[in-house]
């Protein structure tokens, strides 16, 4: 795949999503984010809002980053986050309901945040922790629960974050329905493109720089 550092800049998320980050740091990840040309910044709903971005979407995380949290909860944070200015909501899936095969619950839990923020809504269902039999099944869950995109990973889990299988069973699932975000462990430009030809539209990067300072 051959992208220009615009067209690769365009399609990531800019992330920083560590539960210490101060609102320095967080400013900072904004003016990086507007200087490289990201497509938005990504950060925890406790540092919204955010001073008025140019040219740069918002986007947050809710019932980050273990997913355990009840429908209800998840919704009503989803919703605080739209009206702090998030324009993006990327949720994390009840891993526990995936396990158990609870497709309901798990359509039911997507839809909730759906309905209750009115914004874009991603759902990570953390790949590496998923069989691809469940992996497909959460997808078809999420798409049936109104969501616009299905993610990889938060990043935090312990079983691992993107890999270009996992993205490519995604992709082959939502059959381009839905977008595919790619995240957790991409740090490097090959990285990065590769999980691209697999089937991913969007990117969440928290080593952005790097990543398009890779391009040739």
């Amino acid at each position: 795949m051959t992208l220009t550092r615009a067209q690769l800049a365009s399609r990531i998320d800019h992330t920083l999503l560590k539960p210490e980050a101060t609102d320095a740091q967080v400013a900072a990840l904004c003016a990086e984010a507007e200087e490289l040309g990201t497509y938005s910044v990504c950060v925890s709903p406790a540092r919204l809002p955010l001073r008025p971005l140019h040219g740069v979407v918002v986007c947050t995380v809710v019932g980050f980053p273990g997913g355990a949290v009840r429908p209800e909860v998840k919704a009503a944070e989803a919703a605080q986050a739209a009206r702090d200015g998030a324009r993006e909501v990327d949720m994390v899936v009840d891993l526990g309901r995936v396990k158990a095969g609870d497709w309901d619950a798990v359509e039911a839990d997507v839809r909730g945040v759906v309905e209750a923020s009115g914004v874009l809504v991603k759902v990570i269902l953390e790949s590496a922790a998923l069989t691809r039999a469940e992996l497909v099944e959460a997808c078809r869950a999420s798409e049936r629960g109104g969501a616009q995109y299905v993610k990889t990973s938060t990043g935090f889990h312990p079983a691992g974050g993107a890999s270009v299988e996992a993205v490519r069973v995604m992709a082959e699932t939502v059959g381009g329905r839905l977008g595919v975000k790619a995240s957790g462990g991409i740090r490097d430009t090959a990285t990065a493109l590769a999980v691209l030809e697999a089937g991913a539209t969007r990117l969440g990067l928290s080593g952005t720089r790097a990543v398009l300072d890779g391009l040739a």
